[in-house]
């Protein structure tokens, strides 16, 4: 079944698999940059407005903006690291807890650099950093926006996490398209309809299942015509 696809795909011009894996790259970067723009700028508006009582102009837009895409792209090649795959077996705390936390490690590391990239373009000398952050480096200032950036990656990993367990796009219909009185009856339903299709295949062969105008074979049909069929409420797809 594979081999024709495969066929097809490595039939298909250069140009146009180069724009649908550009393609793909985006669709799985945007969703972590929408997310940090608006969180980042959440930040930075919080920070202007504790500045301002002090009459303190504050803008930071711009470097909100850049530091979303760079969370953005940082996501991206580090889903593709095989150890932050290392807890997917595990319960969805773990993985959780240790991609928000590599994550956070990883900005606060960027953060560090880019002290010292401004301290060196002060002409300071790079053997007077360490004093530098020890005497007059804020850590109170800094660790605040690393508390707030640990509070986003949390809620952006169990989302992600969430939507990957869900899978096929079951959160966005959660959230965006079904009520919650028809999530319920959905799900309820599906839960019923699956514990029937586990009796039916413990309780019988496969060879008695696969056969034609057995009781068992019409009882597996109606089974999953009811598991294909939309959800009550939901809206019938346009041709």
């Amino acid at each position: 079944m594979d081999q024709p696809i495969l066929i097809a795909e490595a039939s298909e011009p250069l140009p146009r698999r180069a724009f649908y894996w550009w393609l793909a790259q985006v669709r799985h970067m945007l969703p972590p940059t929408i997310f940090f723009f608006i969180g980042f700028n959440l930040i930075v508006l919080t920070k202007a407005l504790i500045l301002r009582e002090h009459d303190i102009q504050f803008t930071g837009f711009l470097t909100a903006t850049l530091a979303a895409l760079l969370v953005g792209k940082a996501v991206l090649i580090t889903d593709s690291l095989p150890f932050m795959r290392r807890f997917d077996g595990a319960p969805l705390i773990q993985p959780i807890l240790f991609k928000s936390l590599f994550y956070w490690l990883c900005v606060m590391l960027v953060r560090l650099v880019e002290q010292l990239v401004h301290f060196l373009a002060d002409h300071g000398a790079f053997g007077d950093f360490p004093a530098y952050l020890a005497d007059r480096f804020s850590w109170a200032r800094f660790f605040s926006i690393q508390i707030w950036l640990m509070v986003l990656f949390l809620v952006y990993v169990t989302v992600h996490e969430l939507d990957t367990l869900f899978g096929n796009g079951e959160l966005y219909r959660l959230f965006f398209r079904w009520r919650s009185s028809e999530a319920k009856l959905s799900r309820r339903r599906r839960i019923r309809l699956l514990t029937r299709l586990n009796r039916l295949t413990e309780a019988n062969s496969i060879e008695a299942i696969s056969e034609k105008g057995a009781p068992h074979h019409h009882e597996l049909v109606l089974i999953l015509r009811e598991l294909a069929a939309p959800p009550a409420g939901a809206q019938p797809k346009r041709s």
